[in-house]
């Protein structure tokens, strides 16, 4: 390689190498491994990755821990991401999932036939619901303009209105 090429390679920063997880070792609550982490933190040494819950349902996906590593998550099919999913517990350092707090929308329908109707179109959807007495809360897996767009029709007639405080859902 000619010395001008091996100089301009010297001046690249290196690249760290990309952490690969496979397997889920356990979970933070278990309690030698709780034990092993509540030590490694102290160290400043627990990793965490930050996911929405539309994310535990993946099996491959490539995200950044807090302290800004670059990981490969590769599980098997029989394995799904949780809060708390230790992924590495090593000496020297230890990689955790968190789950982001999902935000919902909460929905009251006018009545009877429109909650039926509410319920369908959701499901149709394939929104994920809860119910709270007359109300429906829909998890927020995207941006709330976006759901908001979708239920406008339901929400300008009044079939159905904003539940939160303040109408805001």
């Amino acid at each position: 390689m000619p010395a001008a090429a091996l100089a301009r390679a010297a001046d690249r920063p290196k690249l760290a190498a990309m952490l690969r997880l496979t397997r889920i070792i356990g979970n933070a609550t278990e309690p030698a491994i709780a034990e092993r982490l509540h030590a490694l933190d102290h160290e400043g040494r627990v990793e965490t990755i930050t996911l929405d819950a539309a994310d535990t349902a993946r099996k491959r996906l490539r995200v950044a821990t807090d302290k800004g590593t670059d990981c490969a998550v590769a599980l098997a099919r029989s394995e799904r991401l949780a809060n708390g999913a230790v992924l590495l517990l090593e000496d020297a350092r230890a990689v955790v999932v968190r789950m982001r707090e999902t935000a919902w929308l909460a929905l009251e329908p006018r009545d009877m036939a429109a909650a039926l109707e509410l319920g369908y179109f959701c499901g149709n959807l394939h929104w994920r619901v809860r119910f709270e007495g007359a109300r429906i809360r829909v998890a927020l897996d995207g941006p709330r303009e976006s759901y908001l767009a979708r239920l406008a029709q339901h929400l300008e007639d009044g079939r159905a209105r904003l539940a939160d405080e303040g109408g805001e859902g």
